[in-house]
């Protein structure tokens, strides 16, 4: 069996502990569709939301909670809509990118692609999308709206979100160990 063909099978069945957290000074958990979305597409590949949270686009409570995230026990995923664009208001990115040890360009190149081709065209230039390892957590920051949200869980996060822990963990123990 191929090296590649084992680690996907490995993160497939994992089950993820996950914070949601939406960015956004006009939702709440009643109208929060995109967290909503986030919250069901997880469940429906048994992992497990452990935070949820809405809040204002505003940096320093964006940056708090996402630390609030990282640094839980019970959380090895922080997944965040709102804020990416390009607008005066959008500071989710300038919030989590401090933050994270380590950045997945993948995602967002990913991401813009597929917005390009299936959702908005040439708009998706406008969307600052980004991913990384922050605290041996997996981040990903996305936009709010529910077609970018369900195609980067769909397309993008869901297919990897198990591998993605498996990786940021494999050799965790040993570094513990030799500290």
């Amino acid at each position: 069996m191929s090296k590649h063909h084992k680690h996907h099978d490995k993160g497939r069945s994992v089950k993820v502990t996950c914070a949601v957290i939406t960015v956004s000074d006009t939702r709440n958990k009643e109208t929060d569709k995109s967290g909503k979305l986030i919250h069901e597409l997880l469940e429906s590949k048994n992992h497990q939301v452990n935070m949820y949270e809405i809040i204002p686009d505003d940096k320093e409570t964006i940056a708090g909670t996402v630390e609030k995230a990282i640094n839980n026990e019970t959380i090895q995923a922080v997944i965040v809509n709102g804020g990416t664009g390009i607008s005066y208001r959008d500071v989710t990115i300038e919030s989590v990118q401090p933050l994270l040890d380590k950045e997945l360009p993948g995602f967002g190149e990913l991401f813009r692609y597929l917005s390009y081709e299936y959702d908005i065209g040439s708009s998706s230039m406008m969307s600052r999308a980004i991913g990384g390892v922050a605290n041996h957590r997996i981040v990903f920051a996305m936009p709010g709206s529910s077609g970018a949200v369900k195609l980067a869980m769909e397309k993008l996060i869901l297919p990897e979100l198990g591998h993605t822990v498996v990786e940021i963990n494999k050799d965790l123990k040993n570094a513990k160990d030799e500290e």
